[in-house]
């Protein structure tokens, strides 16, 4: 009756052990889930702080002259977020420009999320198009420029197409010495149906650019 009870008790240890080792192996062999990235949106000055950052450790003198968004149907435009953002940077002691882009795109065809840059390309300080600016300046983020441009005829347009395009440009007006937010309504910026333009310090309305 001794050997008989032993038997059963190492028998029901084995047993148990193999079902703990069936159990792990199956856990173990599970493929785990592929983690699914969601879409991100920022505003311009957010976007613009990314970069930066990164730009900072390719020249510590660089200075900004640009900075565009690229409108995607699914961004939250009227709180002027984007999903990409570019932004161009001079260095005047390498006489050197970099373009930089921060991307919260998601999908196949898709930059990957995060900062990136290009390749360095030749800057002159004599060049009216690519005239850099101070940071001083930009005190007005582009969910503001849109408010204003919206009061200022972009709300006509957006109220006949709530989809309707509309894409940001921060440039350096040397001719006022002023630094101004462009809200351009429109599938091609270059081609606008309206441009609005905006202080970025003060946030004032300026003109309606033709």
């Amino acid at each position: 009756m001794f050997r008989i009870a032993t038997f059963c008790v190492v028998l029901s240890l084995f047993v148990g052990c193999s079902s703990d080792k069936t159990a792990g192996n199956q856990t173990a062999s599970q493929p785990a889930k592929p983690v699914v990235k969601a879409a991100q949106y920022e505003t311009g000055r957010t976007a613009f702080q990314k970069m930066f950052l990164a730009a900072r450790l390719w020249a510590p003198d660089l200075r900004p002259f640009q900075l565009q968004s690229q409108f995607s149907p699914d961004a939250p435009t009227a709180e002027g977020k984007a999903s990409l953002w570019r932004a161009s940077f001079a260095s005047p002691s390498k006489r050197m420009m970099k373009l930089f882009s921060w991307s919260g795109m998601v999908g196949p065809d898709a930059p990957e999320q995060g900062v990136a840059f290009s390749a360095e390309d030749t800057w002159s300080a004599s060049n009216t198009s690519t005239q850099p600016f101070d940071l001083s300046f930009l005190k007005i983020d582009s969910d503001q420029a849109y408010d204003v441009a919206q009061k200022n005829g972009g709300e006509k347009l957006t109220k006949k197409d709530p989809k309707q395009p509309v894409t940001f440009l921060l440039l350096w007006d040397a001719s006022k010495n002023q630094l101004v937010w462009h809200v351009l309504y429109g599938d091609n910026p270059s081609q606008a149906r309206l441009r609005i333009a905006v202080d970025a310090t003060s946030g004032a309305f300026l003109r309606v650019e033709k």
